[in-house]
């Protein structure tokens, strides 16, 4: 940092100092300045209590915590010149602790503060002062939105590593590097955030959601899988009981199986989703021309057709589309193990009369 002597057209350096050379403490110093002047971490905070030791069967106090404009609460976590490697964990441990303070909650810690400081207001009229609305019309400390910010004068890669990774699991977390200086008998303090860097703060914190998108979609995928490999395990447990259709088609993670019809690419398929469950025969021999005489001289036999399904089937001949399809459906969620005492059966049921309606129609064409 430089002084600047506009007279002489001059800059000068400022010295650098530690905390500890300058004789100040964490507590009685650097404390009370970010608590009686908030506003140093670049937005409006509401500082509700400090050396907070509310938490049941702990001893623990929690530096300074604070509200923001959305209602959050803020744990603020202050150190001097060095960070210590446990202050990232004590910051979650009291995240975790005030994530269960409901809102009356929060206004007795505020009273506590105010009375404590002398001050004739009450916690509810600042509030309302805070957020310009009604009380009853404050929402505070909602769901997850609990945020941390770590303040030190020098910050150990563990714990500036440990920061980075939670970040990337949505936990707002910013750290603050502050460093005082001295010329001649003055003293100053610079506050500067380095995680996230101020000027790409919305890149990160927007690339640190989308991390938590993409695992949260990879969970999901993984969840399926999981899950339709149990549904055809099921399923083809119960065709087994009804025909040999299937007998040498082994379970799958995709939402579908197929068995052979006889004719290369028209295959006998199950296939689920979330909507439903439904047989069909899938007609794609690769040749679009192919397909369309194929779907069209089983639809020249409809009427019988159905008539041995004994119920009306879907016809897709899907002229836009080179494939087409001929299905019946079950309007079910597949994907609700509810739902499979009664999709299981009735599927296997209907895969069964399904494939010898059409097994004839298949074998004269094939001719």
């Amino acid at each position: 940092m430089y002084l600047i002597d506009k007279k002489n057209n001059r800059i000068s350096k400022i010295e650098e100092k530690t905390f500890s050379e300058l004789g100040f403490k964490e507590r009685e110093h650097l404390q009370e300045w970010l608590a009686n002047e908030p506003a140093i971490f670049g937005e409006d905070l509401l500082i509700i209590q400090k050396e907070f030791d509310g938490f049941s069967d702990t001893k623990e106090r929690l530096d300074l915590l604070a509200l923001d404009k959305d209602g959050n609460l803020v744990i603020i976590e202050n150190k001097l010149d060095d960070s210590g490697r446990d202050v990232t964990w004590q910051a979650l441990k009291y995240a975790s602790y005030c994530s269960s303070l409901s809102k009356e909650e929060i206004r007795v810690i505020f009273q506590d503060y105010l009375t404590s400081c002398g001050s004739g207001e009450t916690a509810e009229e600042k509030l309302c002062e805070f957020y310009g609305k009604e009380y009853d019309e404050i929402s505070l400390n909602k769901g997850t939105g609990q945020r941390i910010i770590l303040v030190a004068a020098k910050f150990r890669k563990e714990v500036t590593s440990t920061v980075l990774w939670l970040m990337n699991y949505n936990i707002r977390i910013q750290c603050f590097r502050v460093t005082p200086y001295k010329k001649d008998d003055k003293l100053f303090l610079d506050i500067e955030q380095i995680i996230p860097m101020k000027d790409a703060e919305d890149y990160v914190i927007k690339m640190a959601e989308k991390a938590q998108d993409d695992i949260m979609i990879e969970n999901k995928l993984k969840s399926s899988d999981a899950l339709r490999l149990e549904f055809w395990t099921a399923l083809l447990k119960e065709m087994a009981k009804k025909s040999d259709l299937f007998k040498n088609i082994s379970p799958k993670k995709d939402n579908w199986i197929n068995a052979g019809s006889g004719i290369s690419g028209v295959p006998f398929t199950f296939a689920i989703s979330k909507a439903y469950a439904r047989v069909e025969l899938y007609i794609d021999t690769g040749d679009k021309t192919e397909n369309k005489k194929l779907f069209d001289y089983l639809h020249q036999s409809k009427e019988a057709i159905e008539t041995a399904f004994e119920e009306a089937l879907t016809w897709e001949r899907l002229d836009d589309k080179r494939a087409s399809r001929i299905s019946s459906s079950i309007d079910k969620n597949s994907y609700d193990r509810e739902n499979w005492d009664f999709i299981i059966p009735e599927l296997t049921e209907r895969m069964v009369r399904f494939e010898k309606a059409l097994r004839d129609y298949l074998k004269k064409y094939k001719k």
